[in-house]
């Protein structure tokens, strides 16, 4: 679309004052952290309305340069409405509150109605029809419940009680997920944004890459690296896939390596990224408020499961990188595919830039054990200082222009601040629309109901009753970023599994989380494999066949929760490292029979296929089974089995390298 000087110099206004809405909503966040001189729920209102109006603000720039008239009407409305709805409820904040609960005027229900309508309009523009699709049931499902069948059925509310849960009782969309979002979640995400404005991302991608050049499987394992450790503090597969996905998948291809297998790789290592320890995607926020327990308690019972993932996916990306690379021997020229490039004392002082805050996050969370707000409110000030005062001092120690410098420095800030926002912004909608979602499930019973009706399905048989509660996580997190998918499950599955098969409190809700997480990697949705299937242009289908392949172990590891819970219960003890340790031989055998590059044995496929299968099984059994015994058994025979495999293609390179066959005879 070709735009005149008069619709350039509207797009400019408007993007700027997005941005300082952008900006202005992270200083009152920031504001409340440092003096908390409000109510919780006052404030979640004033960030809820905040955010969606910053989220407006950027839609109606997209709209505008799309052309989208009909877009353009839709989000203005929705963005007076928003903001009149705002400034009504704090107006009457303490009437509605304390005074009317539970009632409300016909036009505040009206109010009320078209606000929820935006949040399902802005919940559609970001997640698409199949999420909508969701809200729009649970709330028909509440308005006519009486039609229900069978135990699902219930007296149904009418449309001002329903208003009242979703918006008019300061719970539903404000509930408390909301809360945490925007007391403990906002922070880390202001941070992200930060880290990105200063350049942080790129530091990143050189890391991994400059790895690249050590290991055989070259810029496949620097993908993982990478997209691991930027997964954890985006909080969606999706939006981490397209961050780092944009330049792995092109670089893996580019390398040789088949455009699904990148895309694959890409898909699982971003989705990876949203169980990594100290972040966890957010995740680990909102487990700790539900359990009750501190964020540190939540951090270190993830630490094991993230080394599986991490150990399990490593391998099987090694295996894919070798096999696809095999005889390339080229060195990644790491600056080339930068636009800037960066000599080895800039890098070093880089590092040092955004190593200090996450070093700092990490002491006064596992050191000095803080509150979560307090080290987010230490980390963004250190991001600050760090951010302004290393390249502030680098060019006065040069000689040169200040404030040129400082200028360019302020603008990357106002960049991370609106970037923040962006990450923030979905989140937080999606999240008051989940929130709502389920304080109807609670208003109706589901939860009991449920847990009810997963006993009577299984016949009272865990495993069964495990099986399908994975199934039934899955399918319910599909398309959505991870807090909103385990905010569902936990709501809705772990209680069943604590209340009817006594599973642990943290080992249910590990299980749920890490089986909603994988619904990005699942077909039909696979929304991580969508995003990279786009990037890499390969086939969806192929591309899901890859991703699966490398993440198997980590379908096997939710299982590994239920039945062996010292994996997440108990603390980073004896137990949980020794227990840890063999599950993750486990997954090593399972994805070397699943990658493995090489023969198994023989090319026959009568050969190949049962070798295969025989690791698979032994690597779950040695996840899974309650006997430490019997998976140190399946741990013995699955390196057995890979000695006597890896034993041909060693002896075949022997002789090679001496003019000797594998049986050690001179070759002629």
């Amino acid at each position: 679309m070709v735009y005149s000087t008069a619709d350039k110099n509207r797009l400019e206004i408007a993007n700027d004052v997005v941005t300082g809405l952008a900006i202005l909503t992270w200083v009152w966040i920031l504001y409340f952290a440092f003096t908390q001189g409000i109510q919780r729920i006052l404030f979640t209102v004033t960030f809820l309305g905040s955010v969606m109006l910053v989220y407006l603000g950027n839609e109606l720039i997209e709209a505008y340069e799309d052309g989208d008239k009909l877009g353009l009407a839709g989000l203005t409305l929705s963005a007076f409405i928003t903001a009149g709805t705002t400034v009504y409820l704090i107006v009457n904040y303490r009437e509605l509150l304390r005074v009317r609960v539970g009632t409300a005027f016909g036009y505040e229900y009206a109010i009320a109605i078209a606000f929820f309508l935006v949040i399902l309009y802005l919940s559609y523009r970001a997640y698409g029809i199949t999420f909508l699709a969701v809200i729009v049931g649970v709330i028909l499902y509440g308005l006519y419940g009486n039609l229900a069948p069978g135990i699902l059925r219930h007296a149904g509310f009418s449309i001002e009680r329903m208003m009242s849960i979703m918006v008019l009782d300061f719970q539903g969309v404000y509930g408390s997920i909301s809360r945490i979002i925007a007391t403990w979640v906002a922070l880390f995400l202001l941070y992200a944004g930060l880290m990105r404005g200063f350049g942080a991302f790129d530091l990143i991608m050189r890391i991994g890459l400059r790895s690249a050049n050590y290991v055989r499987s070259g810029v496949a394992l620097s993908a993982v690296t990478s997209s691991i450790i930027i997964g954890s503090i985006t909080g969606s597969q999706a939006a981490n896939t397209a961050i780092t996905g944009s330049f792995t998948i092109p670089l893996m291809k580019e390398t040789g390596m088949k455009g699904e297998t990148a895309g694959g790789i890409e898909s699982v290592a971003s989705t990876g990224g949203q169980i990594m320890p100290p972040i966890m995607g957010a995740a680990a926020f909102v487990m700790a408020s539900l359990l009750g327990i501190t964020y540190l308690d939540v951090i270190i019972a993830g630490i094991v499961p993230a080394m599986i993932f991490y150990g399990s996916v490593t391998i099987a990306v090694h295996y894919k990188g070798i096999g696809q690379l095999r005889g390339q021997t080229t060195k990644i020229n790491v600056e080339s595919q930068f636009e800037e490039q960066m000599s080895q004392k800039e890098f070093i002082i880089q590092c040092l830039r955004f190593g200090i805050p996450f070093a700092i996050l990490v002491y006064i969370l596992g050191v000095l054990q803080y509150t979560v707000l307090t080290a987010a409110l230490y980390t963004i000030i250190a991001m600050f200082v760090t951010g302004f005062g290393f390249p502030l001092v680098q060019t006065a120690t040069e000689g040169g222009d200040l404030v040129a410098e400082f200028i360019s420095l302020l603008g990357d800030a106002a960049f991370g601040f609106r970037e923040g926002a962006m990450i923030l912004a979905p989140i937080a909608i999606i999240i008051a629309a989940i929130n709502g979602v389920v304080d109807v499930f609670t208003a109706s019973g589901i939860p009991g109901i449920l847990s009810l009706a997963l006993l009577d399905l299984s016949g009272g048989v865990m495993l069964t009753a495990v099986i399908l509660a994975m199934v039934i996580s899955i399918v319910l997190g599909m398309g959505m970023p991870t807090v909103a998918a385990y905010v569902i499950v936990a709501a809705l599955i772990a209680p069943a599994l604590v209340q009817q098969f006594f599973v642990p409190d943290l080992a249910a809700h590990f299980f749920v989380l890490y089986a909603a997480i994988l619904s990005g990697l699942t077909p039909p949705i696979a929304i991580a494999v969508v995003v990279a299937t786009g990037i890499a242009e390969s086939n969806f289908w192929r591309t899901a066949h890859e991703a699966m392949k490398i993440s198997a172990p980590i379908y096997v590891l939710p299982f590994a929760f239920i039945y062996n819970p010292e994996l997440v219960v108990g603390g980073f003890g004896i137990d949980t490292l020794f227990s840890g340790l063999i599950a993750l031989a486990g997954a090593l055998g399972i994805s070397h029979g699943l990658n493995y590059y090489g023969t198994f044995f023989h090319e026959s496929p009568f050969i190949k296929f049962p070798v295969k299968t025989v690791f698979f099984v032994l690597g779950v059994l040695a996840m899974v089974y309650p006997d430490d015994m019997v998976r140190l058994g399946c741990v013995a025979v699955i390196f057995v089995m890979i000695a006597i495999q890896l034993r041909k293609p060693i002896l075949e390179r022997v002789g090679g390298r001496y003019g000797t066959d594998s049986i050690g005879t001179t070759r002629d």
